[in-house]
């Protein structure tokens, strides 16, 4: 786009602790409806398209989608087809536990033709409290570093290709560089994607 040039950009999020406590009850259609209320003071703004790099509250999306005022793209799909242009064939799923249990990944990986696997339910758990009781506040430690290279090991052992980082912490400790499996940052690929979209 030429030297420092980019979209224009405009961004709302309500607190953290507005979406965590409708994640921890269960009230998906309480995190969509924070979910609207970003989408309508963005469309307000002008905003052409909205994206959310929240992996875990793209289980919501279903409920936005119908009363959004402007198109999304999702994270998982941009990532399903960066999966597929790369040539993997089983990815491993790694983020919250909201996530992993999910179907938000399995959904997008199936429909194009990819295989997947979670994590064991104890690996899902330790990498659900590595992410909200440490990445989230910045803690950052050797020892969840191998701990998250043990799983990634462990999901190559099992036939995995390749493992997204479902979670737009991980990628503060984790990358191809440190990892046994080549590694699908949604983060990023979904800002290049809305870059993409935008320009």
């Amino acid at each position: 786009m030429g030297p420092h040039t980019h979209p224009e950009v405009s961004m709302h999020t309500h607190s953290l602790a507005d979406y965590m406590g409708c994640i921890y009850r269960g009230d998906w259609a309480g995190v969509a409806e924070l979910m609207l209320a970003s989408a309508e003071k963005l469309a307000k703004s002008g905003a052409d398209f909205l994206i959310c790099p929240d992996n875990t509250i793209h289980q919501a999306l279903p409920h936005v989608l119908p009363h959004s005022p402007l198109p999304w793209l999702h994270i998982a799909e941009t990532v399903a087809t960066e999966a597929a242009a790369r040539g993997f064939k089983r990815i491993g799923i790694t983020g919250t536990r909201w996530l992993t249990d999910s179907s938000v990944y399995p959904d997008k990986l199936e429909a194009k033709h990819l295989a997947w696997l979670r994590p064991t339910t104890a690996e899902r758990d330790e990498i659900n409290r590595i992410i909200m009781d440490e990445l989230v506040c910045s803690k950052f430690t050797p020892e969840s570093v191998a701990y998250f290279q043990g799983v990634f090991g462990r999901l190559k052992d099992r036939g995995c290709d390749a493992v997204v980082l479902g979670c737009t912490e991980i990628p503060l400790i984790m990358n191809d560089g440190n990892s046994a499996l080549p590694t699908l940052d949604s983060t990023r690929l979904l800002a290049r994607a809305a870059l993409r979209r935008a320009a």
